[in-house]
């Protein structure tokens, strides 16, 4: 049943504790989204990379894998799919209805838990057809 878990569930189960459990202390999400650290490219450019972006970035990452992940058309990843779109289901109510989710941050990750569900579904079927092999009519 572990493998059937939803990998952008662990994106949207962090936002959540950073929203809902004051992480740090913050009780405004955006000034926590915004907190981060600053790397000095060879170019000369600073780079500020926040909170948020990490979040970004851990969530493309479980994306990824996802998608590569919803090439096989078992049984398990079919209840994978279908926690996918609880998931996703989720995470919208959560960005219309409770304070602290109303970030660019936290929508991007449900557009991303969407992509999950659309993509799992999508390759899903195709690799099924793929794999299907109808037989000649008989008789004819």
């Amino acid at each position: 049943m572990v493998a059937a878990f939803p990998l952008i569930l662990i994106a949207v189960a962090l936002y959540n504790l950073a929203a809902l459990g004051g992480w740090a202390g913050q009780t405004d999400m955006q000034q926590l989204l915004n907190q981060g650290f600053t790397v000095k490219l060879f170019s000369g450019d600073i780079w500020h990379i926040s909170l948020g972006d990490m979040f970004l970035l851990l969530t493309l990452a479980l994306l990824f894998v996802e998608v590569v992940r919803a090439t096989a058309t078992t049984r398990r990843e079919i209840v994978n799919h279908a926690l996918s779109m609880l998931t996703f289901v989720a995470a919208l109510v959560e960005f219309i209805t409770l304070r602290g989710f109303g970030t660019t941050v936290f929508f991007l990750i449900t557009i991303m838990a969407l992509f999950d569900v659309v993509a799992g579904y999508t390759i899903s079927v195709v690799t099924a057809k793929r794999d299907l092999t109808v037989a000649p009519p008989t008789g004819a």
